[in-house]
């Protein structure tokens, strides 16, 4: 059983990252043309200021969730807390929406509400990521995905964006139903064992026993609920369609990049539920496993940049789920790495794709080539990228995948872990590819209409920003594992206590 600790804040600072973008999309909404790009720009930079203050301001020696607050808003328990994980995500959050902005700045978006939707996402996303509250997270999580929804279908690229719109929907439906379904079942086992009170809160529910009888069903329900968003094979039907035609990428940065499903499960999932996790992990690493080779096989017969980024996806999400049901410390710490790690490189690798289509109006590798030529700090950019998913030296994926095989190979042996290890090679050779294609390869279609002029200052800048933080995460990723370190402590030594009983017996 967790048990939970917290430090109350000295001001409403969590408050602060909630409530920042929710304003700045209030006053959006009825802004447009420069003066939006102007404040939609300034409160990205704020944003991103508060959250390096959170992490400046977070105490490494303290193995306590901090900066806590609690109130009652409209009948609703609000509880909120961070520790490391959350910081990681925090940061990634700020980071991606205001490299989302510089983008919709560059594409000439901000001429409609664009960024005012961004903005909302954003204040949801956070919120996402610092309550302790498991009904918030749900509630903040359908906002979301309905946000989400709109932008892309108003901003799609494709003129008919009404299928992609609808499988999406479906998806997403199935997903928030499921997730109701479980975070009731646990609030109704709660109000169980106490005197019917109900509770949400992740301090209460993993401290009380859950009920034989309805165990199964809620870890599935909350599962296969967060599994479609990360998404996670055979779950993962939604996405190829939605990263094609969907806004280029400033919905896909926040699909993909911010592996809010991976949250949580390691928030919620594992600290509630550890005896369902261990009980059914044996299945969930056979859907990875197939899943790696499956996603890899068809990328590597895309000829979309952004479906062949789709299915990496896909092929990633197996390795990392591997590592997070390794249940140790190593593997906990790689697979939040390269969630992290991933979440970089792919947010990366979609808006270099979209700066490219914006000036060839295509993402098909056949029709594309030599764009270094013409975009090379662009190109640049989308290599490291390519090279950060694959796990490369010099990038955060390069630790994360070697704790993650560390972990594999002690849990699980050497099928599993040559399983996961040959996925990321086979990640590395098609991104290699499409980037020699794509890239460096003579054009083999009519160029003629394509924008050959230099690089402006806003690709520039995207890019930098990407090459930047990526190598700083890479060379100094000892700083980013030690923000978590207490809390996997206290996780992964409860599960090595409930496997240790088990082998006892």
């Amino acid at each position: 059983m967790m048990q939970f600790s917290e430090i109350q804040a000295s001001w409403p600072l969590l408050e602060t990252l909630q409530l920042l973008p929710f304003a700045a999309a209030l006053v959006l909404w009825h802004v447009r043309g420069k003066p939006a790009a102007v404040i939609g720009l300034v409160a990205a930079t704020l944003e991103m200021l508060l959250a390096v203050q959170l992490y400046q301001q977070f105490d490494l020696s303290s193995d306590s969730m901090q900066f806590a607050n609690q109130a009652n808003i409209l009948g609703l328990s609000y509880h909120v807390a961070v520790d490391g994980i959350s910081i990681l995500f925090v940061l990634l959050t700020s980071l991606l929406s205001l490299l989302g902005v510089l983008f919709i700045i560059f594409r000439q978006l901000h001429r409609t509400g664009v960024l005012a939707i961004m903005a909302l996402i954003q204040a949801l996303l956070m919120s996402q990521f610092v309550t302790v509250d498991l009904l918030w997270f749900v509630l903040m999580s359908i906002v979301e995905m309905i946000a989400l929804g709109y932008l892309l279908y108003r901003w799609a690229t494709f003129i008919d964006a009404k299928p992609m719109v609808v499988l999406y929907s479906q998806f997403m439906t199935v997903s928030v139903l499921l997730m109701l379904i479980g975070t009731f079942m646990l609030g109704w086992n709660y109000s169980g064992h106490h005197q019917g009170n109900w509770s949400f809160d992740l301090y209460e529910l993993a401290a009380t026993p859950i009920e034989p009888a309805i165990t199964t069903f809620t870890f599935f329900a909350l599962f296969y609920g967060l599994a479609i968003r990360i998404p996670l094979f055979p779950l993962h039907g939604w996405l190829p369609i939605t990263i094609q035609q969907g806004n280029l990428a400033v919905a896909p940065m926040f699909l993909l990049g911010l592996k809010v499903g991976v949250f949580g499960l390691l928030r919620f999932v594992f600290p509630i539920m550890p005896e369902s996790v261990i009980e059914w992990r044996e299945l969930v690493i056979v859907f990875a496993v197939i899943g790696i080779f499956y996603a890899a096989l068809l990328a590597m017969r895309q000829g979309n940049l952004r479906r062949l980024m789709a299915y990496a996806v896909i092929s990633h999400t197996g390795i990392l789920m591997i590592g997070l049901f390794t249940l140790t410390e190593e593997g906990f710490a790689g697979g939040i790495m390269l969630a992290i790690n991933f979440g970089l490189a792919i947010s990366g690798l979609m808006v270099m794709i979209g700066l490219v289509w914006q000036r060839t109006k295509t993402a098909s590798i056949q029709r594309l080539g030599g764009i270094f030529q013409y975009m090379p700090i662009v190109s640049l950019a989308f290599l490291i990228s390519g090279l950060a998913v694959a796990g490369m030296p010099a990038t955060p994926g390069f630790d994360a995948v070697h704790l993650l095989l560390e972990a594999a190979i002690t849990e699980f042996g050497s099928l599993v872990t040559i399983a996961a290890a040959l996925g990321n090679v086979v990640a590395a050779g098609f991104l290699l590819f499409a980037f020699q294609k794509a890239f460096l390869a003579e054009p083999s279609g009519n160029t003629s209409q394509w924008d050959t002029r230099p690089t402006q200052f806003t690709e520039r800048a995207m890019a930098i920003i990407m090459i930047v933080v990526i190598l700083a995460m890479g060379f100094f990723s000892e700083l980013w594992l030690s923000l978590f370190d207490h809390s996997l402590n206290h996780l992964s030594a409860i599960y090595q206590q409930l496997l240790g009983n088990q082998g006892g017996h």
